[in-house]
């Protein structure tokens, strides 16, 4: 377990899984040995990517149980540990100590719509409950509950909380997030619809928290970059407009359908979506792997652009 802050990529991962529907564990090995050599800076496994809610408690236990045994310390390993209730999260949250987990990200528990107030005391419950770091992840779509500047620095005074993964559309909420300084790391969602990245980049903040580094990890890490000079903010506004169609195209559909189905095409550790989700429709798909061909990552990553595979894993 480590304090450290999280600076730079820090890429949501699907969840691999085998043909038949059951935890691809070699997967998970095969994708976290690729960030780790491509310059992720730290994951989370099992969050709204990784297709946590339709996943047993049971598999969850046993993922964290089995992706720790790749840690190597060279990338920090953070768990989606939202639970439906205050307990379940510290149950999960827990879980994920047991193990040896650098932290934990939670959100507000979906579908009951709580008030500000309850997922505000909800989070410092928890954090007084935590062995690890944890971070919070205000995602107002998913859940409703929308937590504004005074709640979130509320959150942020408790010293287990050390991230912020911000997925808002306010750019003056990111800007007063950033001048407050809070002691946590300040990061946005990589979703260009939501229009936040450089504005969080260029005010202070700590990197990314991505869904788009499962397929660019490397350009996700210069996007991620804090902006230390001159050359840092260059690098971040080229790396972004180069590859805004690939972060486009990630979020075309609900996540992770369109990363997960891209990454199965090009010849990653993916496998089927677990229904009712199912793959992106074929014309979408080709515009993925066209997008892929016109960043030459094909020759960056040796990706192989064959749609049957996707198709094949239906």
């Amino acid at each position: 377990m480590s304090n450290a802050m999280i600076e730079g990529s820090f890429v949501a991962l699907i969840t691999p899984m085998n043909t038949d529907g059951s935890i691809d564990f070699e997967g998970f090995r095969t994708l976290l040995q690729f960030h780790e050599e491509n310059g992720t800076s730290a994951v989370l496994i099992m969050g709204s990517t990784g297709e946590v809610s339709m996943l047993s408690m049971e598999e969850r236990h046993a993922i964290v149980r089995e992706t720790m045994k790749s840690r190597t310390g060279k990338m920090l390993y953070y768990y989606g540990c939202t639970g439906t209730t205050t307990q379940g999260t510290i149950d999960y949250v827990a879980q994920a100590a047991a193990e040896g987990a650098d932290g934990a990200i939670i959100a507000a528990p979906a579908y009951i719509c709580a008030s500000n107030e309850d997922i505000v005391q909800y989070c410092l419950e928890v954090a007084d409950a935590s062995a690890i770091p944890l971070g919070f992840y205000n995602n107002p779509p998913r859940v409703n509950t929308d937590l504004t500047t005074a709640d979130l620095l509320r959150i942020a005074e408790h010293p287990r909380f050390v991230v912020l993964k911000e997925s808002t559309t306010r750019v003056g909420q990111v800007a007063q997030m950033c001048a407050a300084k809070p002691e946590m790391a300040l990061m946005c969602c990589c979703s260009p619809n939501l229009g936040q990245v450089v504005p969080m980049m260029a005010l202070g903040g700590h990197g990314t928290a991505n869904m788009t580094g499962n397929i660019i990890p490397r350009e996700m890490a210069v996007i991620s970059k804090p902006w230390a000079t001159g050359e840092d903010a260059f690098n971040c506004r080229e790396a972004w407009l180069q590859n805004l169609p690939m972060l486009h195209f990630a979020y075309s559909a609900i996540n992770p359908v369109a990363m997960k189905s891209l990454m199965a095409a090009v010849g990653l550790p993916a496998g089927p979506l677990r229904k009712p989700l199912s793959p992106i429709d074929p014309v979408a798909l080709q515009r993925g792997l066209d997008i892929c061909r016109e960043l030459g990552l094909d020759k960056t990553y040796g990706y192989k652009l064959n749609p049957q595979q996707v198709l094949a894993a239906e």
